[in-house]
């Protein structure tokens, strides 16, 4: 029985397919990520370590919260270059895709009022955080800016990725609560489950490598950064 030949597109074909997907959840990934940091800002409940300090920010600065965002993004990018750090293709875009999806969102989606409401923001929003996080995460661009800022203190300083992300998330939320972010049960719900989430989710939303060579887009080491965020 003779094998049918290849035809001399199809490794092309198949590339371009494979890399297709890995944009479309990378930045389908980024989107809902915003989406879902929104819906837990209109549940007043609580939000994630990072936007304590960007809700905080927004309330001195008079900014919204996805420019805030987008702005501490851009900074903590900057902090990549003396800590040895190359952002990829998913870097650039998370800082410059998830606050204007934030802000599109919260412009069109008004703050809950009352319990049920308010708890239903909050779980939704953690549970489409926990999926965004695996999308644009098994999309393979690269880490977010804040991720590679805890592998690049991890690599210079020694100390372990977990104790590097738990005094900066700690500083963050501290420091956002100060200046009027809001802290609550979802803070604390979101710390708990966003880990076993994130890992559900990756395992879901996994690209199956190509076999006909990398297309690769990205610097760093997503793997030691997402799983703890």
């Amino acid at each position: 029985m003779t094998r049918k030949p290849r035809q001399p597109g199809q490794p092309r074909q198949l590339r371009q397919g494979h890399l297709a997907r890995r944009l479309i959840q990378l930045y389908g990934g980024l989107v809902l990520y915003g989406a879902s940091s929104a819906l837990l800002v209109r549940s007043g409940l609580g939000l994630e370590p990072w936007n304590v300090l960007h809700q905080g920010l927004a309330e001195h600065t008079g900014l919204s919260m996805g420019l805030v965002l987008t702005v501490v993004g851009a900074v903590v990018l900057l902090l990549w270059i003396p800590l040895r750090q190359r952002p990829g293709l998913g870097t650039v875009s998370n800082v410059l895709v998830i606050g204007a999806a934030m802000d599109a969102t919260l412009s069109v989606v008004p703050d809950a009022h009352g319990w049920t409401p308010r708890i239903t923001a909050m779980v939704a929003g953690i549970v489409l955080n926990g999926a965004a996080t695996g999308l644009y995460i098994a999309a393979r661009f690269g880490p977010g800016p804040r991720d590679g800022l805890m592998t690049g203190l991890n690599q210079r300083t020694g100390l372990s990725v977990r104790l590097v992300r738990t005094a900066v998330e700690i500083t963050v939320v501290v420091t956002g609560f100060a200046l009027g972010g809001t802290v609550g049960v979802g803070t604390l719900l979101y710390a708990v489950s966003i880990g076993p989430l994130a890992q559900v989710f990756l395992r879901v939303f996994a690209v199956p490598s190509t076999p006909y060579g990398s297309t690769v887009v990205a610097a760093g080491r997503p793997r030691r950064a997402i799983l703890r965020r």
